[in-house]
């Protein structure tokens, strides 16, 4: 791991607000591409998904989600278990936080795509008795959406689609197409 890596990472969960906000950002930016050093850190990244600190949960499941491109061990699969119950966190900033980035893990490849799909639709269906059900459904049709966008699967795109059609209320069953309208490039 370099220096840079090495100085930022540190303060990914630090109590100094400012310097753990731009040690994320820095990792986020960093990690969008893959990086030789995942196994160096993933062990703590792993370990700080169930820290006492609602921010470090966080900060852990969004750079955990951003490794799994860098992951040709697949560990993910292994860890993917700790992630989801993230989403279920107490804080439901945190939850969300969280719920947003899986996507990123089906774009590791076929066999992550799958263990992370049948995640989500898991917790589509379960999250009906919790408080805030719409936004949990909303989030993770968002994810299967960005993640059709980047891997133009077929099967992520009907996997939504039935989703939806689970939806009761009318007024959220169409929110929740409108994220499958057909998207226009400009050219």
């Amino acid at each position: 791991m370099n220096e840079f890596v090495r100085d930022n990472f540190v303060h990914l969960w630090g109590a100094d607000r400012d310097r753990q906000y731009q040690a994320f950002m820095q990792m986020l930016a960093t990690t969008e591409q893959p990086v030789d050093w995942a196994y160096d850190v993933w062990d703590e990244v792993v370990a700080n998904l169930g820290h006492r600190d609602n921010h470090n949960r966080a900060i852990a499941a969004q750079v955990l989600c951003n490794l799994a491109k860098s992951d040709p061990q697949r560990r993910i699969l292994q860890d993917f278990s700790a992630l989801l119950a993230v989403t279920k966190d107490d804080r439901f900033v945190t939850a969300r936080h969280c719920l947003q980035a899986l996507w990123k893990i089906g774009m590791a490849g076929p066999e992550q795509r799958a263990l992370l799909v049948a995640g989500l639709e898991g917790r589509f269906r379960e999250c009906t008795i919790e408080k805030n059900c719409t936004l949990i459904r909303y989030d993770i049709l968002q994810g299967l959406r960005n993640l059709y966008d980047a891997v133009q699967d077929e099967t992520i795109r009907a996997k939504a689609l039935e989703l939806i059609a689970l939806e009761e209320d009318p007024k959220f069953r169409k929110k929740y197409l409108g994220l499958w309208k057909i998207r226009r490039t400009s050219a």
